[in-house]
């Protein structure tokens, strides 16, 4: 009898020494965003994504508090740019204040405005959604700085006309219509600076973001343009693609072929080159997941971007204007004929306005 009460107090004795099992850290991860654009919706599911796709995955390991600050692009008077920086500094020093693991800022005027506060807090911060690292003060396009790394949208302005003057050799002169966002303005003068060397004239006419689209395409059309290019502008998207269903409009009326450089925003288009979405906030989440499993410093890894540019050929609409896509083209490009876009009806199922 005191032989087996002596086992059981052994067992008990070891059984209490043993080591509990570790219990798996939960990262807590802020984003903080201005507007809801589809865009940045894109980006931040391709983040969560490639969190999930390396073992972090919501409401298991990983929390996430996402903050949308309201912002009308139509009516952006400075009263209104002055109430949302506000807004983004309240939103800062709070995040200073609770310390998450990391910090996503989406976009440059969030970027600009959060990046000294959450690094010097000892916060690591990673940005996305934005075509220019220099204009939040990156060292170069592929150095960030202390604190802070993350992906760009930025493209090869050069090689995206190359492609167009392959798939197009007829056309010489393109119309664009711009807004005065500040990212739109910066593609747009992109394109005016490598458009020559590619042998290729630009017609640009800006508009307010409440402006019609049709009255300046027709004074294009007047110039002489022989197709439209349609850059990475907020414009497009408002007032349910106002503008993007005017162009198509216009497009169809005019036989004018129109080439974007965005993808999956227009019904019509003929080619689309560009750079995905959902691939930039891939490579911002995975700078997320070396920083949060590896623990590697923001400075460490370099600002990151999709290699190679997207090519989406739409050779059915193509042919609808009479034109007949270069075989060679086609052979290269993927089809965009089957998959549905913003715009047409078969794409009413995809998330609107951004918010998470």
């Amino acid at each position: 009898m005191r032989k087996a009460v002596s086992l059981v107090v052994l067992c008990l004795v070891v059984l209490l020494s043993a080591p509990c099992p570790a219990r798996e850290k939960t990262y807590r991860v802020e984003v903080l965003q201005v507007t809801g654009l589809e865009e940045l919706q894109e980006i931040y599911d391709g983040f969560l994504r490639e969190l999930e796709d390396n073992g972090l995955v919501q409401g298991r390991n990983l929390q996430v508090n996402r903050t949308i600050i309201d912002f009308d692009m139509e009516n952006g008077s400075w009263s209104r740019k002055l109430k949302v920086y506000w807004a983004i500094r309240d939103q800062v020093s709070r995040i200073a204040r609770e310390k998450p693991d990391l910090v996503l800022t989406m976009g440059m005027p969030v970027t600009q405005h959060a990046r000294d506060k959450i690094t010097a807090a000892g916060i690591p911060l990673v940005f996305t959604a934005l075509a220019y690292p220099a204009k939040v003060g990156c060292r170069s396009l592929t150095e960030a700085g202390p604190g802070f790394t993350g992906s760009t949208t930025w493209m090869d302005m050069k090689e995206a006309l190359r492609i167009v003057r392959t798939a197009l050799p007829g056309v010489k002169t393109f119309g664009m219509v711009h807004s005065e966002y500040s990212g739109s303005s910066n593609h747009v003068e992109d394109v005016l600076r490598e458009g020559p060397a590619a042998g290729l004239t630009f017609l640009t006419k800006t508009v307010r973001m409440k402006d019609r689209i049709t009255p300046a395409l027709k004074e294009l059309q007047a110039s002489g343009i022989q197709a439209v290019m349609v850059p990475s502008d907020p414009y497009y998207g408002l007032r349910d693609y106002e503008a993007a269903r005017e162009l198509m409009e216009f497009s169809k009326k005019t036989r004018m072929p129109v080439v974007s450089l965005v993808r999956d925003r227009f019904l019509g288009s003929i080619l689309d080159v560009c750079v995905e979405f959902r691939t930039t906030g891939a490579l911002a989440g995975s700078q997320a997941v070396r920083i949060l499993k590896e623990g590697a410093k923001p400075e460490s890894l370099p600002v990151v971007r999709q290699q190679g540019l997207t090519v989406m050929a739409n050779a059915k609409n193509a042919l609808s204007l009479g034109i007949v896509l270069p075989p060679a083209f086609l052979q290269t490009a993927r089809p965009a004929d089957a998959e549905p876009r913003h715009g047409d009806p078969a794409a009413k199922g995809a998330p609107k306005d951004g918010r998470g």
